[in-house]
């Protein structure tokens, strides 16, 4: 995330798919420090990253609840994901405000949104079903938030810096994971399930706060007026069904939302492993936090080493590595054994770097804010999909299975990327 001290969120066009700036020459390499040298982007970094902490906390400790009070598989993935697939909602009903609203008023409404997430089961004891559907709801109003955010990188950095800054998010929001996942069995051991949701929850106003009191107040695009807001749902109906029916969008939106649909699979069955294989959950934890290790390294070393036609040459390879790992989960790995495949997949998110060029050439300059909100929308509602369908194989079979069933997918993805993707976005150095 970042933002533009504007009040416009135009982007300058920068060099084509093959990497070549206008003048024909190559296009300059952005180091992650031009990229930090930007106060606003600084906030919503580390804002941003906050709330994956807190995001990761609390997705752990109710994943674990659930599973321990339920023993089910399949309730188990449902609590890592359904926070993520009702998004996709939101996106179709309320994408265009993403462009239309005041990205500060935004950003700060998601991260309250988030902390009611936490707070409420924290406070209320609820049910199984009824803190499902809160999660679910609150998952279906919150992405226009990121949207909003993703607006404002697209309208401040432009080329590579558009890349890096990409790369920066990955790598603080592995990072954030990592410590989340750290600190969730420590936590809940010291305060117990509800201490922890608090905690979360805390977090999560923090990061309000700060959005709120230090992002500049910036203007959307429209006025809000009785007919604006009669014609929002209308408007974000058909600019959603208009990015969807081009086909250069609609393929570059499924090579990136495919690789995690079928990762967040396997990665939800996680704790439902650990507990077949009669592990403890400070054991869950663990395997839980090696994944975004995995990303951390792997954005890490392809967004500062490699140049912009390469990562986008290396797109089904990565895609591929992400995959393999999870296949030898048929063997049942031990903790270290998985630890070290989960690293190892990890390392192929770095996939994503490769297409975030081809995304920004294939979507239109007006109305990238709802773009920005069907990618982050799909996104997530894939990897809340995902848990759901594998979490189902697994109920009828093992966890480990079901993983290796979604390393399998992954692999089929990669060619699929190979064939389509490589074919239709042409590379030079």
């Amino acid at each position: 995330m970042t933002s533009a001290m504007n009040e416009t969120a135009g982007v300058t066009d920068g060099p084509g798919p093959g990497g070549r700036a206008p003048s024909g020459r190559p296009a300059p390499r952005v180091g992650y420090r031009e990229v930090l040298a930007r106060p606003v982007f600084r906030l919503l970094w580390w804002t941003g990253a906050l709330g994956v902490t807190m995001d990761a906390l609390r997705i752990a400790t109710f994943a674990v609840l659930v599973y321990s009070r339920t023993r089910s598989p399949l309730l188990g993935a449902l609590a890592f994901g359904l926070g993520f697939a009702p998004q996709v909602v939101g996106s179709l009903l309320l994408g265009a405000l993403a462009d239309r609203g005041r990205p500060r008023r935004l950003i700060t409404a998601g991260q309250l949104l988030c902390a009611c997430t936490a707070a409420i089961p924290a406070l209320v004891p609820l049910p199984v079903g009824a803190a499902l559907a809160l999660v679910a709801v609150v998952a279906a109003l919150t992405p226009v938030s990121g949207a909003a955010g993703s607006r404002l990188v697209a309208a401040e950095l432009t080329d590579d810096a558009y890349v890096v800054g990409r790369s920066l998010n990955t790598m603080a929001s592995s990072g954030a994971q990592l410590l989340g996942l750290a600190c969730a069995g420590a936590v809940v051991g010291a305060l117990g399930p509800r201490g922890a949701l608090l905690v979360s929850a805390c977090g999560y106003l923090l990061a309000a706060l700060a959005v709120r009191l230090r992002l500049p107040d910036t203007a959307g695009r429209g006025s809000h007026g009785a007919g604006e807001r009669a014609a929002l749902v209308r408007s974000s109906w058909s600019g959603a069904r208009a990015l969807l029916a081009a086909r250069r969008t609609r393929t570059v939106l499924l090579a990136q939302w495919l690789p995690p649909a079928f990762a967040a699979g396997a990665e939800s069955l996680i704790v439902p492993y650990t507990g077949q294989r009669g592990l403890p959950f400070g054991d869950a934890a663990l395997l839980l936090g090696t994944l975004p290790l995995g990303m951390l390294l792997g954005d890490l070393a392809v967004g500062r080493l490699l140049r912009p036609a390469t990562r986008e040459r290396l797109v089904a390879p990565l895609t591929a590595l992400l995959g393999l790992p999870l296949v030898a989960f048929a063997l049942r790995p031990g903790l270290v054994a998985a630890g070290v495949l989960l690293v190892v997949a990890g390392l192929g998110f770095a996939y994503g770097l490769g297409l975030q060029r081809p995304f920004l050439a294939a979507i239109p300059t007006e109305g990238r804010g709802q773009a920005f909100s069907l990618l982050a929308a799909g996104m997530m509602t894939v990897q809340g999909v995902g848990p759901m369908a594998f979490g189902a194989v697994a109920q009828l079979g093992s966890a480990a299975g079901a993983m290796s069933c979604a390393g399998v997918a992954v692999l089929l993805t990669a060619c699929w990327q190979a064939r389509v993707i490589n074919s239709r976005c042409p590379h030079a150095d």
